[in-house]
């Protein structure tokens, strides 16, 4: 058990300024659409769950269905009732304070069992039983979180030939899952099978104030500032909505880590203490649930302040200077030293009539009480962790670099007639933030390469594209030792076609060249060169991007893709979907998410190619959207082509439709603790065949132990 350190805390009083205001909902009896209701007692979601999976696995498509669709429903009504419940017990058993003298928390303990009775009669009332029966494991848990059923119900639909539904379980599960390449190519096998260039994606699951908040984007983006503005004040009241859920919501049970559960002999007072702290914390980090887009661990910047950011603008441009006065003076709540929004207040008050004062407009009164309660939230958790001995620290919320990605400040000191208002920046919008400084044009270091576009002309950050890295004889040379040395799936966890069902894929590491030419299975002295040749490669990339620390090889992988025949009629997908190599691209919230299953400790990329008697199989950098191509390079013998491994440079492999298109593929870190392992296998493989060579004395060791 863990040691306590007492501070003299007023507990009462304390846990009374911890448990949130009343939150208004209607009495448990309240009417919904029959449509909804389903027949008698809920049906707890995870025997559904598991009979739906059954049911699919035993290819009884109609069944399997029934149980996940019904699992699904049961799952978001159990959230509605407990987050309904919690509203109404909330409001209709308010806690009363405690008094003075004996006796005086009773009325308070009293309030408490009257909410926990309300509490439990409301679930039961609603569930058509007790609540117990809708305990599930953590794994069920998970997997609703992650969306998993609706990966079982795309394959289903498709077994039952619901193509449109089919549809729309796949983009579900996608859009919490954008890494899954296998549900990608799904969602455009299935664009094809309908035949239209463009398929109504519905995600299911969508949280209504994020999509709502997309949309103001895009209408403020647009210079639609009236719909802007609607949407804006939309999201807002779904971000409050869908606040007040999240809160509820932690009221639920809570895990205590740091005891044996059978083990935990607190007191009355400290168990009180430990449960509702950790249900406080909950409720203060639904700020970071509520801006996380499903599938990610890291929020949205800066996203509630962005609201009024966006909206303080969008009210100037129509005319609304009070209510633009309003949201500039609401995200100076959040921060109060931006200077741009500060000198936007004052223009603002400029712009008023005299018959106003601008003292008496005040911030808006929504995000007023919201970081009022986040404030007092905050320095009453800290307060306790000292108080009690727990350890907290308080997360940066509000990160200021999640700003607007456009131009629009007010100029001071002008009057609205005169005003020159900077429009929206309709070019390239600004690449993801690189943590180290961006140069480049170093030397190239080896006699015959040929420059031929650096970043600016391949319309991006960090890129560059070579010739004559490789002569045609070392082109032949390694084309011959991949016949030689590959197997179909090797680097692609055994996956023959990982990206596409219309090519084949094979490959090789370097150790696994030495190995097979150390074995007399290809030439010696061509597994070699592959060795030496990626080593080439990284000696370029370091100089030519002027990096002031070693680059370190992260991964090296030599990979054919074929096409394969019967396939090839009117393909649209790509032969590598588009993607960055150390971020999880969101081309719908246009950012790169720096978190696993990423490689995020990727730096820099490198293509190699070693032939061009191939048809289609362009590399190509899009925008973030994934769809706007920026540039586009055909392959050939000794071309490369690198850049680095972020955000700033989506790319992707347009479909190899005849042939056989080979390359060595070469990812970077500046990371030594991310070397490869492989690689610094083969480094010790080279230099015992360079001390063989050298006859400088005789080794007792068989090289081939050493692979």
């Amino acid at each position: 058990m863990r040691e306590r350190i007492w501070a003299p805390l007023p507990l009462l009083p304390l846990l009374l300024l911890l448990l949130p205001p009343p939150l208004w909902g209607g009495p448990p009896d309240s009417p919904r659409p029959e449509a909804q209701r389903e027949p008698g007692p809920l049906q707890p979601f995870d025997l559904l769950y598991a009979s739906g999976v059954a049911a699919y696995y035993s290819e009884d498509y109609e069944q399997a269905v029934r149980d996940l669709e019904a699992a699904l429903r049961s799952h978001r009504r159990l959230r509605e009732v407990r987050a309904r419940c919690a509203r109404h017990c909330a409001a209709r058993r308010p806690l009363a304070s405690p008094g003075a003298g004996p006796a005086a928390e009773l009325p308070f303990f009293r309030a408490l069992l009257e909410r926990a009775r309300c509490y439990r009669s409301c679930q039961t009332q609603r569930l058509g039983g007790p609540a117990s029966r809708h305990r599930v494991s953590e794994d069920v848990r998970s997997d609703f979180q992650r969306r998993v059923p609706y990966n079982y119900l795309q394959r289903a639909y498709i077994k039952l030939n619901q193509l449109e539904k089919a549809v729309e379980a796949a983009h579900t599960f996608f859009m919490a899952n954008p890494e899954h390449m296998e549900m990608q190519q799904n969602i455009e096998n299935y664009r094809t099978m309908a035949g239209v260039e463009v398929l109504q994606l519905v995600d299911r699951e969508a949280k209504p104030h994020l999509e709502s908040y997309s949309a103001g984007v895009k209408h403020y983006e647009a210079d639609d500032f009236e719909l802007a503005i609607k949407y804006f004040e939309q999201a807002l009241r779904e971000y409050f909505s869908e606040d007040m859920e999240c809160r509820a919501l932690c009221e639920g049970p809570q895990r205590f880590e740091e005891y044996e559960y059978l083990g935990y002999k607190a007191g009355l007072y400290e168990a009180i203490a430990d449960h509702y702290m950790q249900v406080l914390v909950c409720q203060h980090e639904c700020v970071r649930e509520l801006a996380t887009r499903p599938g990610r661990l890291s929020p949205i910047e800066n996203f509630l302040p962005l609201h009024y950011d966006y909206l303080q603008f969008a009210y100037y441009r129509v005319g609304e200077y009070v209510k633009a006065l309003e949201c500039a003076k609401a995200y100076l709540l959040l921060h109060p030293d931006d200077e741009d929004v500060l000198d936007n207040v004052d223009y603002y008050e400029s712009l008023l009539d005299d018959s106003g004062d601008p003292a008496s407009i005040e911030a808006r009164e929504d995000l007023a009480m919201f970081v009022k309660r986040h404030k007092l939230e905050s320095e009453l958790i800290k307060s306790a962790a000292e108080g009690l001995g727990f350890s907290y620290t308080e997360p940066n919320y509000w990160i200021r670099y999640g700003g607007r990605q456009d131009e629009n400040r007010v100029p001071s000191g002008v009057n609205v007639e005169g005003a020159e208002v900077h429009g929206l920046s309709m070019g390239k919008k600004s690449s993801p933030k690189i943590d180290r400084d961006l140069r480049e044009g170093g030397p190239l270091l080896y006699e015959n390469i040929t420059f031929v576009y650096n970043s600016e002309q391949l319309n991006g950050t960090q890129r560059v594209l070579l010739d004559n890295v490789l002569s045609e004889e070392q082109c032949r040379e390694l084309h011959s030792v991949a016949s030689g040395i590959m197997l179909v799936g090797d680097g692609y966890r055994g996956k023959t076609s990982p990206h596409t069902p219309n090519e084949k894929f094979e490959g090789a590491t370097v150790l696994k060249a030495l190995k097979f030419g150390y074995e007399g299975r290809v030439p010696l002295k061509s597994a070699r060169l592959f060795y030496d040749i990626s080593e080439k490669a990284r000696k370029i990339v370091e100089s030519y991007f002027m990096l002031n620390s070693t680059l370190y090889f992260s991964y090296t992988h030599m990979v054919c893709r074929t096409a394969l025949s019967g396939q090839q009629e009117r393909r649209t997908d790509l032969s590598h979907p588009i993607h960055a190599d150390n971020c999880l691209l969101d081309p719908e919230a246009n950012e790169c998410w720096k978190e696993p299953p990423a490689y995020t400790f990727r730096d820099y990329s490198a293509l190699l190619y070693m032939n061009d008697d191939f048809e289609g199989g362009e590399f190509i950098f899009t925008e973030m959207d994934a769809k706007t191509v920026t540039a586009s390079i055909k392959p050939k013998c000794g071309r490369m082509i690198s850049f680095s491994s972020g955000g700033e440079n989506p790319h992707g492999v347009k479909a190899v439709t005849k042939g056989q298109r080979c390359a060595v593929a070469l990812w970077f870190t500046l990371d030594p603790l991310y070397r490869e392992l492989e690689r610094i296998q083969a480094d010790e493989v080279i230099a015992i065949l360079d001390q063989e060579q050298q006859g400088k004395h005789e080794l007792n060791i068989n090289p081939k132990d050493e692979l």
